[in-house]
C-alpha cells in the first residue's frame, strides 16, 4: 500500500497516535472511515455512470486485448512478410488487374465519355469568385 511495508506502517501508526493524542484519535479514525466510504461511493457512482453512457459493464470488457504491450512490431512485420501472397490486397491489386485485362480483351469495351474542354479567348480573364477565396 503506497510502497510502505509492515514495520514502516506500524511506525507511522505509533507516530500518528502520539501526535494526535488518545483523546482525538476516535474522532480522526471516524473521519478516515467516512473518507474511505465516500471514495468507494464515488467510485461506484463513476462505474454506474460509465455503464449508463457507454452501455457496457466495465467487468465485461476484455482489457487484455487493449494492452499495448502485446503488440510486438517485429512479430507484426514478420507475420505480414510471411503472409500468403495469393490473396490480393485490394480490388486494384495486380492479380485482379491481370485477370480483368484477360476478360476485358474477350468482351466488347464500353466507350468512355468524351471530355469537352472549353478554352478562353485570347486576352479574356479567367472567371474569379470573390466569395470562394
Amino acid at each position: 500500500m503506497f510502497g510502505i511495508n509492515g514495520p514502516e506502517f506500524i511506525l507511522l501508526l505509533i507516530i500518528g497516535v502520539l501526535v494526535i493524542g488518545p483523546s482525538r484519535l476516535p474522532e480522526y479514525t471516524q473521519k478516515l472511515a467516512n473518507l474511505v466510504k465516500e471514495v468507494r461511493r464515488m467510485a461506484s457512482g463513476a462505474r454506474e455512470q460509465i455503464k449508463e453512457e457507454v452501455g457496457i459493464d466495465i467487468d465485461e470488457v476484455d482489457w487484455k486485448k487493449y494492452d499495448p504491450r502485446q503488440y510486438d512490431p517485429r512479430r507484426i512485420i514478420k507475420d505480414a512478410l510471411l503472409d500468403d501472397d495469393s490473396k490480393p490486397v485490394s480490388a486494384g491489386a495486380p492479380a485482379v488487374a491481370a485477370t480483368a485485362a484477360a476478360t476485358a480483351s474477350t468482351e466488347a469495351k464500353p466507350k468512355a465519355p468524351t471530355r469537352v474542354i472549353e478554352r478562353l479567348a485570347d486576352g479574356e480573364a479567367a472567371p474569379f469568385d470573390s466569395e470562394a477565396t
